[in-house]
């Protein structure tokens, strides 16, 4: 079982990263995190990288779900969505695959949850 999904698209970068969090917020999620990787690591590293995003992904009440029924889930939150430039105008978009990540948990309550969400991102990675 692959822990991603990935689809490649044609636009721009910043047009992608407006197509994924509009896909995203049709399927009940809303971005917590944003993180600027070429960004970051200029600025700690001063190397150059390409354009690479990773937006934390959360639909609050299957999270709420989630944390009832396994406290420690938190460490596997929120659901990593990457967007990256392979080149001028090829944008790749990925996201984690919640079943593989959940294998490790033995909790069936759990593995419903993570189900539904990797039905959800699947659909959001299509519909791109």
């Amino acid at each position: 079982m692959k822990y991603y999904f990935n689809k490649t698209v044609n636009g721009t970068f910043e047009e992608v990263i407006k197509k994924v969090t509009e896909a995203l917020k049709e399927e009940g999620f809303g971005i917590l995190t944003e993180i600027d990787i070429k960004e970051t690591l200029k600025k700690k590293l001063d190397v150059d990288f390409k354009k690479y995003k990773i937006l934390g992904a959360c639909n609050p009440p299957f999270a709420h779900k989630a944390l009832v029924v396994e406290d420690k889930i938190g460490t596997m939150l929120p659901c990593n969505v990457i967007v990256q430039e392979l080149e001028p105008g090829t944008i790749e978009v990925a996201a984690i695959n919640p079943m593989a990540s959940m294998q490790a948990v033995n909790n069936e309550e759990l593995h419903k949850i993570a189900s539904q969400i990797t039905a959800m991102l699947e659909d959001v990675i299509k519909k791109l």
